[in-house]
């Protein structure tokens, strides 16, 4: 990922990434997706070109950056009284947008236009984050709770890999498993007896 896109900026700099996700949004829209250029969304923006190629480096690397803003959660997990619940809702929501046609798109947005997958990894931290969220909830209710790893390997890395390569079957029934599986790997918790 370019140093460009790394940090989240301030001031007129957030006012100009603001701008032009907003044009790129509006234009695949109206336009769709191969009419896309950095001219056109630079002047749908109110900047001029250079100053996306200074930023984004190229079309792909702008993608890139708008995909990752897309992925980010726009909520916290919701939370239906067990770790099993939590989870169980938790990934079928993430398999059923993530695997959506969109949802595809900006999960090879993400890929395409960061080689370095700096992109990718703010992406893993998303999951991570709602992941922890449940965790936390569900450790506060006594309930045992495998760690964040665990989860991302268990459910989340088989659900990306279907989504990706054999989107053929990311029913609840293969969802549920997925969770089965995480918490049949976690100890329930230690209680004192005294």
């Amino acid at each position: 990922m370019s140093a460009r896109a790394t940090t989240r900026p301030g001031g007129r700099s957030a006012r100009v990434q603001q701008s032009v996700h907003q044009a790129v949004r509006d234009l695949e829209a109206e336009l769709g997706r191969d009419a896309l250029t950095v001219p056109l969304i630079a002047a749908r923006a109110g900047v001029t070109p250079s100053t996306v190629y200074r930023r984004w480096g190229d079309l792909r690397e702008l993608l890139s950056d708008v995909a990752v803003e897309r992925l980010r959660p726009a909520t916290s997990p919701t939370d239906h009284g067990s770790l099993r619940a939590d989870l169980e809702a938790w990934t079928l929501q993430f398999a059923e947008e993530m695997s959506s046609t969109a949802g595809r798109t900006y999960i090879r947005d993400t890929l395409l236009g960061d080689p370095e997958q700096g992109n990718a990894a703010i992406c893993s931290d998303y999951a991570a984050e709602q992941l922890k969220a449940i965790g936390v909830r569900a450790a506060g209710r006594g309930e045992a709770v495998p760690d964040v790893e665990a989860m991302l390997d268990v459910v989340v890395a088989p659900l990306m890999y279907r989504i990706l390569f054999r989107p053929s079957d990311l029913s609840e029934a293969y969802t549920s498993h997925l969770v089965a599986s995480v918490l049949g790997s976690v100890a329930p918790p230690h209680t004192s007896t005294t």
